[in-house]
């Protein structure tokens, strides 16, 4: 009996271990189900798209297809010019794995690309490296000699570059193409206001190939074309811009002053025909400018005080308003004093009773100061947000600023608005000037500045843009008034070497203070120049600025800016062949700037103690 219980423990021990390795057995398959499960939702649910993308690698090609940048071009007569345009250059590269003797390839590649041969030695000395770039941009006959040479691991390659035909010709008005080292973009200029529509659309091609990699010639090839760039037609004028450029560099260099800007544009329709800033730079070579400030356009970029080139603006201001008319007339004492401070005519002097016209004519500080006063500041204010001032023009070229009238809003500060009256205390751009200017000159409409003419799509159609009306800021009759007042500003005034024989120019002269950057006051021995005009002045064709920074040699406008403005205007004519309006006087044609500067502009002084004194006994 003993051992009958022995045996049917063993049994059930026996039982008990099968048992057990059955359960195990049973854990270790679940287990690894488990884990092959999971391993497969990993792969086909989790890293689906990532395994999808590597098979796709290994039996598919993609590839980017880079569009065409749209060409910019300028006006001609009959014809255009090419201003920014895409060429094909060829760059050198070296296999240096495949070169045998590196130090005779150095020295030929040195004497062909007139490159120093240790450094070139330096570039292909890795045996094992297999491709270096030894120089871009080859000159025709560079790329002819290498071609000729036939050097093993020597190799020549096409590149699309950006060129630039005329070099600095309008350099500020198309910017340039250039890199943040890793893509080009058009910078500065027409080229990054543009920039989206320039570029284009990019376009994909795919096709599958084999397990060697190879195209699998019976396969699909799906192609996804590039969609290139527009291209542009400026209302810039080759010959007009060329001409401008030449008299503004003629001016900039005989003053030796530290910049200068000029504009021409059509009052009517606000085409700008020419636009040019010095010191400039060649787009073609921008890498080259150390100070990169050169890039920026002043003329939309940059903001000044103009002086008394604002007083038409102020005059018309008040003619509209009913407040003057051109034969108004009041009573100069030579001075206003205000909140400590006085403000005096240029020549220091009082004129008694003066016209508004003479006021224009003399640049009497006092005599728009007394319009302002009958005006009030805040219809001031308004007309000059009306004119444009303080706000963006709207054209298209990059970085534009939109000027500061700040001071305006403060309408109980009469010293503000007595020295904005003459153009002190508020800034301004040139284009923003110019086109207030235009305004007038167009019967009372102000303009949006244009500088596209037209816009050509890659399927060939055209698009023409029209010119803008912002809106009207005086009544035609108020411009026309303002306007007779300018013409006996360049006859009477100071705007006499502006004046064009055989034309009715009108403008006016600004000899302005340079505000100090870092305290209030302003530069001693410091000014800015300018001169705006139009002309015929019955039927306006074009208004030129002409701005000229610290001059030297000369303090007033009238012989700096003005002789600039009558030069472009006498060629304007010529060019467009626009028809006298006027007998041609002699005299004016042998006119030469050995004629006595008059004053134009005068410092706003604060009142001293001894200037008190001279008030009282005056």
């Amino acid at each position: 009996m003993k051992n009958t219980g022995i045996r049917k423990l063993e049994r059930a021990g026996e039982k008990s271990e099968k048992h057990w390795r059955i359960r195990a057995l049973l854990f270790f398959i679940l287990a690894a189900a488990a884990v092959i499960a999971g391993r497969l939702y990993a792969l086909q649910v989790v890293s689906h798209e990532d395994f999808r993308v590597i098979a796709e690698n290994q039996h598919h090609f993609s590839g980017s297809l880079e569009p065409k940048r749209g060409e910019i071009y300028l006006r001609e007569k009959n014809s255009i010019y090419p201003l920014a345009i895409n060429r094909d250059l060829q760059m050198v590269y070296a296999v240096p794995k495949e070169i045998s003797d590196r130090k005779e390839t150095s020295r030929k590649l040195a004497e062909i690309l007139s490159l120093d041969a240790a450094s070139v030695e330096d570039k292909i000395s890795d045996p094992n490296d297999m491709f270096e770039i030894i120089k871009r941009k080859l000159s025709e006959e560079e790329a002819r000699e290498i071609s000729d040479w036939k050097r093993a691991g020597v190799y020549l390659m096409s590149e699309k570059f950006r060129f630039y035909p005329a070099g600095e010709l309008a350099a500020h008005v198309v910017g340039f193409v250039g890199s943040d080292g890793q893509n080009f973009s058009g910078r500065y200029g027409v080229e990054a206001y543009w920039e989206k529509k320039l570029k284009g659309s990019p376009g994909v091609i795919s096709h599958e190939k084999d397990t060697r990699g190879g195209w699998i010639s019976t396969s699909r090839k799906n192609i996804n074309p590039a969609r290139d760039g527009t291209n542009l037609i400026l209302t810039i004028d080759h010959t007009a811009q060329y001409e401008t450029e030449k008299i503004l560099r003629e001016t900039f260099e005989k003053h030796k002053a530290n910049g200068a800007t000029a504009i021409v544009m059509e009052p009517k329709t606000g085409k700008i025909i020419a636009l040019a800033n010095l010191p400039s730079f060649n787009p073609n070579e921008y890498n080259k400018t150390e100070d990169i400030s050169f890039f920026l356009n002043p003329a939309v970029s940059s903001s000044y005080e103009c002086g008394s080139v604002f007083k038409p603006i102020t005059m018309a201001m008040g003619i509209e308003e009913g407040k003057v008319s051109p034969d108004t007339v009041y009573t100069d004492v030579g001075a206003v004093k205000e909140a400590g401070y006085v403000i005096k005519n240029s020549d220091g002097k009082s004129h008694g009773k003066q016209t508004m016209t003479q006021v224009l004519e003399k640049s009497l500080n006092t005599g728009v100061i007394f319009v302002e006063k009958q005006i009030g500041n805040k219809k001031f204010a308004e007309y000059a947000k009306r004119f444009g001032f303080g706000e963006k023009t709207g054209v298209d070229l990059a970085s534009e600023i939109s000027g500061n009238i700040n001071n305006l809003n403060n309408l109980k500060s009469d010293i503000q608005f007595f020295t904005a009256s003459f153009g002190q205390g508020i800034s301004m751009t040139p284009l923003q000037l110019i086109n207030a200017f235009a305004a007038v000159a167009n019967g009372g409409n102000l303009m949006k500045p244009q500088i596209v003419e037209k816009i050509t799509y890659v399927d060939g159609r055209e698009e023409k843009i029209e010119p803008q009306v912002i809106r009207r800021v005086i009544s035609e009759k108020t411009a026309q008034e303002v306007g007779r007042m300018l013409r006996n500003v360049v006859v009477n005034g100071h705007g006499k070497k502006a004046d064009v024989p055989g034309y009715l120019v009108g403008g006016k002269t600004g000899t302005a203070q340079v505000p100090k950057k870092e305290s209030k006051g302003y530069e001693d021995g410091i000014n800015i120049g300018s001169f705006v005009g139009y002309a015929p002045i019955d039927d306006p064709k074009f208004v030129v600025l002409v701005k000229v920074e610290n001059p030297q040699g000369v303090v007033w406008a009238e012989s700096s800016a003005a002789p600039a403005v009558g030069k472009i205007m006498k060629f304007l004519m010529d060019y467009y062949k626009i028809e006298p309006t006027e007998p041609i006087d002699i005299e004016k044609l042998n006119w030469t700037e050995k004629q006595p500067e008059q004053i134009d502009e005068a410092p706003i002084l604060p009142i001293t103690e001894e200037t008190k004194k001279k008030n009282k006994k005056t």
